[in-house]
């Protein structure tokens, strides 16, 4: 079975036992339960209003902190002797879906 939650404002599709990125989740957190949105199978789904009822996904916070890869912003002008490069990585939280009931 999978199901869609919404996390940090972006919805993701996950399976049992499955790890994903998310934005970063305070520290004190370590269990999270969320309201499925969808849940679906090979035969059937189930579309909620907003969410399913009964439908409850649960997870764990895997790695707290998980650094993406560097985006690099450049500014040029030639022939100006303009130019500005600054770069940034978002921080990240590593979970896995323990189960959806």
């Amino acid at each position: 079975m999978k199901a869609v939650i919404q996390v940090g404002g972006k919805q993701h599709i996950v399976a049992e036992k499955e790890t994903l990125l998310v934005d970063k989740l305070p520290e004190e957190t370590k269990d999270l339960t969320f309201d499925a949105l969808l849940t679906f199978d090979d035969k059937n789904a189930t579309v909620g209003t907003p969410t399913v009822k009964d439908a409850k996904v649960k997870a764990k916070v895997v790695d707290e902190l998980v650094k993406g890869d560097k985006v690099v912003a450049i500014r040029y002008k030639s022939k100006k002797r303009v130019n500005k490069k600054h770069g940034h990585r978002q921080q990240y939280s590593r979970i896995e879906i323990t189960s959806i009931k």
